[in-house]
């Protein structure tokens, strides 16, 4: 005569019903963690192969890298924080190296704003405003010391996002799909009643401390397009280089 008898015990409706809900919530957060993480990996094996390799910028070297440089060595990384504990709406402080009184001699331009296209990413007018700061609501046209046009280097930051989250019309994602630019790629800018078109000539990515893209020259007028990346994140600055290529 048995001792003990065990009763298996029928299953719970209750206990089935939680178990799929958990199988259910950790696939859907898999999913999730895939959805945003693919586009920032695929993104750095692409930079890492490609374009990391091409630091240097194609603008040519002026009297002023020296006098960045120098400011840089008096200042030292100290500054240089988390990118991503930061408001990057401020566009102050995408290149946190930037001496101070770059700030403060940056030349005082009357034309505060004009306008952005790039038909190959259905970008049309968008709006640069001149010196601004707030990324928010509109490209900004960074230290202004040339207008479009003129002999020097125009550099406009913009933002981007996951391309998930990538709206056409939001200037908080509008340069998402900077990176699918090409050499040969056309960009269009429009002061009052003058139109310039410029050509892609370069695409590289550098650390918020390689200021020496936002250098002037004054043997041609160049175009330097600048967002963060890899996509969602501010790690690093993505930057397309054009040149000048007619006056239409």
């Amino acid at each position: 005569m048995a001792i003990k008898v065990y009763i298996k015990e029928q299953r719970s409706i209750k206990r089935d019903i939680i178990k799929k809900f958990s199988y259910i919530s950790l696939t859907i957060g898999a999913l999730l963690l895939f959805w945003g993480l693919y586009p920032i990996l695929s993104f750095q094996i692409y930079s890492y192969l490609t374009l990391e390799k091409k630091v240097i910028s194609p603008v040519p070297t002026t009297n002023l890298t020296a006098s960045l440089n120098f400011a840089n060595y008096i200042l030292g990384s100290s500054i240089e924080l988390s990118e991503n504990l930061k408001d990057l709406t401020d566009a102050s402080l995408w290149f946190p190296n930037i001496p101070k009184n770059e700030f403060e001699t940056q030349r005082e331009i009357k034309i505060k704003e004009y306008y952005l296209s790039i038909p190959k990413l259905e970008i049309k007018n968008a709006k640069v405003v001149v010196g601004g700061k707030d990324l928010n609501k509109s490209l900004i046209h960074f230290l202004p010391k040339s207008l479009p046009g003129e002999p020097g280097n125009v550099a406009i930051f913009g933002h981007s996002t996951l391309p998930q989250l990538y709206k056409p019309n939001d200037y908080k994602s509008i340069f998402t799909y900077l990176h699918t630019l090409e050499k040969g790629d056309e960009i269009y800018i429009k002061v009052g009643n003058l139109k310039y078109v410029y050509e892609v000539k370069d695409m590289f990515v550098v650390d918020p401390k390689q200021i020496e893209v936002l250098e002037q020259t004054t043997d041609n007028s160049y175009l330097t397009l600048i967002t963060c990346t890899p996509p969602g994140t501010y790690w690093k600055r993505l930057v397309v280089k054009a040149a000048l290529k007619k006056l239409p």
